[in-house]
């Protein structure tokens, strides 16, 4: 009788890309990753010793599709900016795993590369390296949650997002005006959250590497 086949770690990961992007996190579990690759649970751990384990591997692969061929061009800024519109663009494609990003983070070589790339960048921008671990953190606070509240978003039903924009409208437009004086003056002009977010992304990001422009000026003035 044949054995059983052995699935090598890339072959494991590449399985629950395809689940997860069928399906979601909460949904995900190794026990149904196992039955998809026609083992059991007690194989796919000898790869991944959790769940967690497992996920942050899957999120660290996409952090690999993001570096990929990606050549460090232009000054400081454009440097981050390229990065994180980078990484924006690949859990774009994998919305479900934003937010296994977001909450597990990551340790591989994906990992490895976004963070040297931007402690790179952070060097060549002139500050002094006591301020770049500080500067580091904010910036991936910032794309952390930007692409995984974009993500979120972006894994929503049609039938979903027009419920969210209904409750929208009610909350906002038929706001007591006594109650919400400031929310009834502004309110045709309120945007949800799932509107024009690329600019969003890409403004907010601007404006943190404005600070650390700022920084970097006042230590040389």
């Amino acid at each position: 009788m044949a054995g059983r086949r052995r699935w090598s770690t890339e072959e494991i990961l590449d399985a629950a890309v395809e689940l997860l992007r069928s399906g979601s996190t909460e949904s995900f579990s190794v026990r149904k990753l196992a039955a998809t690759l026609g083992t059991d649970s007690s194989s796919l751990y000898r790869h991944f010793r959790s769940k967690t384990e497992l996920l942050r591997a899957v999120a660290d692969r996409i952090l690999m599709d993001a570096m990929e061929d990606y050549v460090p061009e232009g000054d400081w800024r454009q440097r981050i900016t390229s990065l994180a519109l980078r990484v924006r663009e690949a859990f774009g494609r994998q919305p479900q795993l934003a937010a296994v990003w977001g909450r597990y983070a990551s340790g591989g070589t994906g990992s490895r590369l976004v963070v040297e790339e931007v402690l790179q960048a952070l060097r060549a921008s002139g500050l002094p390296d006591e301020e770049i671990p500080v500067r580091y953190h904010r910036l991936a606070v910032l794309i952390a949650a930007l692409v995984t509240s974009e993500a979120g978003v972006s894994t929503i039903t049609p039938q979903e997002y027009e419920q969210g924009m209904e409750l929208f409208r009610v909350s906002v437009l038929g706001a007591d005006p006594e109650r919400f004086p400031a929310l009834a003056r502004f309110a045709r002009d309120v945007r949800p959250l799932g509107a024009d977010r690329a600019a969003a992304f890409e403004e907010l990001l601007a404006a943190q590497l404005d600070q650390i422009e700022g920084a970097r000026s006042a230590q040389t003035a």
